[in-house]
């Protein structure tokens, strides 16, 4: 693997544009190379044999075959690596230019505006990391206070535990002090640790609590309505091992972030040397010049080559941890810090291989059996359309929903979208394609099995007194699905599903919990699940009443199931306006207000659309169209311009926007194109176009549906491209993790 291949590779992609642009200076290379090939080749047609041979004597008598006592001076005389303060204050930095000696030769320029360039993008990665260890500076800083009031809170706590006998209370105390010792590590070197010389069992250091108060964040709905009631976001301390036991919690998880802030620093760091050291080597081997010594030895002199700090922190973040957090394992403590990542086994490939065989064997067979029987013009058609069909369909949804995610984290994968980071998910417990694809060929048998078993029983003479065991199948199947959703032990990817039931929890209550960029996605995902869960309604309605006995349905009879089919319908959308309403709130952002009357538009034009599709009518059909159209065009207009970040009409790549993923710009037009035809789908209800003979109204609409995930699997990519690159912008590479404690009056300690 090339350099430039391998620099790509380990690049922290969020600080990308930070980073020594190789490629470029590769190519002010070439243009140097060729520069001074074509020079070579009109001085040898102008002096002929004789320079050629002139000009070997010089190359022997100059050094430049190897001789050391040469090339010291002929480096010497290459460049000069100037170091220029550009403000009067010391505060301001330095930034290094180098003066090329070697430009009034024949195609010196080229050579001249290639050090200018290595310049701009040295002194550009210098300000950088100088502004990043300086952050993290601050952050050690702030995460010694934390350390310290939670050691004096712990202290506090208890205390009063103590024997009062005066011996045996001074070898208590004593262990105390040793088990809690206030954070000493990330500290300067040479200083003392912080309440070293003092004793923390003493009243001056715990009569620090008194100006401490504890973060409260609101993780269920009643919490959320008490700091609303009580307008107010901090607490006083109540001196409960409750309390201990959280900020405890909060720092382990503040200081597993800022040990991974150091790392991609130090990475940061390393690539950069790195990239500088291959491109003078090249420079010297393009050129056959020594001016990479006296410049890496600048480089080496420089902020970047000779600080040190980040490793110190690393080193006392480390040890820190280890002994506060890790019971002073250090194995234990490091597998937290350094979470390995996953591989990939081989039995993940061979189990996917053989459920995808088993299930396209099985579709197989589905299909030679519905042929075969001829179940397309059996008289019991509409029956098992109506009755079966909305039930089987549910896991249909699910199972395109997963193909279209799995090919995204493929996609996202290749183009290397920092999908993790961006979902949240914790170190090493994201999912990658082949396991979703998995998982979905899993679904798949089982769903399949339970088709060919149900119609099967439902054909064969010996079974067909079996009924209400034939309706049950589907119901087995979903409560096979909910327990393994459900499971509380550490099997099929327990920590992916518990994620995934945080946020649906989180998009349940909305307002009650902050927006993360998770919960708003999946709450975007159940938009485009309406029909899987109106599925999951026509369960409760198909088997709760009684209906799968009597193999009728009469759930569209019930008004009552009708007013449901509204509502269950319009819970995602709602979600979303909640969601928005929530973000404008607290981010103080105008276009979340406007993000939830587009998803509030959303809503009336499904309740009109399924109040039209239930009772039918000139006047709700004119106004299910109206605002399905009103609401088509906003939705529109969003996913592109707002969601994808495209039709930027000043922008380098015309109508998209400055930075794409895809090389192949034509995609990005399909996909626009794609969205809005799939957006109008959907209309075809509204305005009865699926009146086709030889399709089911339920299989219309199940095909809808799926056409409306299969949307919002594009949709999904663009999504988080976009995000990806705003998270470039801002150098986002990391999340700052909330601290427990609030320091009310910060003079005071």
């Amino acid at each position: 693997m090339k350099f430039g291949q391998e620099l790509a590779s380990q690049m922290v992609q969020e600080w990308q544009e930070a980073y020594i642009d190789y490629k470029h200076l590769k190519k002010l290379l070439k243009d140097v190379l060729k520069s001074r090939q074509q020079d070579a080749l009109t001085s040898s047609a102008r002096q002929g044999g004789l320079f050629r041979r002139t000009l070997t004597l010089y190359r022997s008598f100059s050094g430049l075959t190897g001789r050391e006592d040469c090339v010291t001076k002929s480096e010497d005389e290459v460049i000069f690596v100037n170091q220029v303060q550009p403000g009067s204050s010391e505060d301001d930095g330095f930034f290094y230019q180098t003066i090329f000696l070697k430009s009034s030769e024949d195609g010196g320029e080229k050579e001249s505006h290639f050090f200018k360039n290595l310049d701009e993008e040295f002194n550009k990665v210098l300000r950088f990391y100088k502004e990043k260890v300086k952050e993290v500076t601050l952050r050690a800083e702030e995460l010694s206070k934390q350390m310290d009031t939670l050691v004096a809170l712990r202290i506090k706590v208890q205390k009063p535990l103590m024997k009062p006998s005066g011996n045996h209370q001074e070898v208590e105390s004593s262990d105390l002090v040793h088990e809690d010792a206030p954070m000493d590590v990330i500290q300067e070197a040479g200083t003392s640790p912080v309440g070293a010389s003092e004793d923390p069992t003493n009243v001056a250091f715990l009569s620090s609590l008194a100006h401490v108060k504890i973060n409260i964040e609101p993780d269920c709905p009643v919490t959320t309505v008490r700091s609303v009631i009580k307008s107010a976001t901090k607490s006083d301390l109540t001196f409960c091992m409750e309390e201990v036991r959280r900020a405890k919690d909060k720092l382990r998880r503040a200081f597993i972030q800022f040990h991974q802030q150091l790392e991609l620093l130090k990475r940061y760091r390393f690539s950069n040397i790195l990239a500088l050291s291959k491109i003078m080597k090249k420079y010297d081997k393009i050129t056959s010049r020594n001016a990479s010594k006296s410049y890496l030895q600048m480089v080496g002199a420089s902020y970047l080559g000779s600080s040190d700090e980040v490793n110190k922190l690393v080193d006392r973040v480390e040890a820190t941890f280890i002994k506060h957090f890790s019971n002073e394992n250090r194995r234990k403590g490091m597998k937290l810090l350094k979470p390995t990542n996953k591989i990939e086994r081989h039995r993940t490939t061979f189990f996917l291989g053989m459920l995808t065989g088993c299930s396209l064997a099985l579709v197989a067979n589905l299909i030679v059996s519905i042929k075969a029987r001829g179940l397309v013009k059996h008289e019991g058609r509409d029956q098992y359309m109506n009755n079966i069909f909305p039930l089987y369909s549910l896991f249909g949804f699910i199972l395109l929903h997963m193909f279209m995610y799995g090919i995204n984290t493929y996609l996202w994968r290749q183009f290397r979208v920092n999908y993790p980071f961006i979902f949240g998910f914790k170190s090493g417990t994201e999912l990658g394609f082949r396991k979703i694809f998995l998982l979905a060929s899993a679904l798949s048998v089982l769903t399949l099995v339970a088709v060919l078993s149900n119609l099967d029983m439902e054909m064969d003479p010996r079974t067909q007194h079996f009924q209400t065991l034939t309706e049950l199948v589907p119901a087995g199947l979903v409560v096979v699905l909910l327990l393994i959703t459900f499971c509380p032990f550490n099997i099929i990817y327990r920590s992916t599903r518990f994620f995934l039931i945080r946020c649906a929890w989180r998009c349940v209550f909305a307002p009650f919990h902050k927006v993360m960029f998770a919960d708003f996605f999946l709450a975007d995902q159940l938009t485009s699940q309406v029909q899987a869960i109106r599925s999951l309604q026509f369960y409760v309605c198909y088997y709760g009443w009684g209906d799968y006995k009597r193999r009728s349905n009469q759930c569209f009879e019930s008004k009552l199931y009708g007013i449901f089919y509204i509502v269950v319908g319009i819970i995602p959308f709602w979600s979303r306006v909640l969601q928005c309403l929530r973000r404008m709130f607290e981010e103080k952002d105008l276009m979340q207000g406007l993000n939830s009357l587009k998803y509030f538009s959303t809503v009336v034009a499904l309740v009109i659309r399924t109040i039209y599709d239930l009772r039918r009518g000139t006047l709700w059909k004119i106004m299910a169209a109206s605002s399905s159209g009103v609401t088509t065009i906003f939705s529109t207009y969003w996913d592109i311009v707002m969601d994808w970040g495209l039709l930027k009409k000043n922008s380098r790549n015309p109508w998209l926007r400055d930075k794409l993923l895809v090389p192949n710009k034509a995609v990005y037009f399909v996909a626009i194109v794609l969205n809005i035809l799939l957006r109008l789908v959907w209309m075809q209800l509204v305005l009865d176009f699926n009146e086709a003979p030889f399709i089911h109204r339920r299989a219309m609409i199940a095909l809808v549906g799926c056409l409306e995930i299969l949307r919002r699997g594009i949709w999904n990519f663009f999504r988080l491209e976009n995000e990806h690159f705003n998270n470039v912008e801002k150098y986002q590479a990391y999340k700052s993790t909330p601290l427990p404690f609030y320091y009310e009056d910060e003079k005071s300690l």
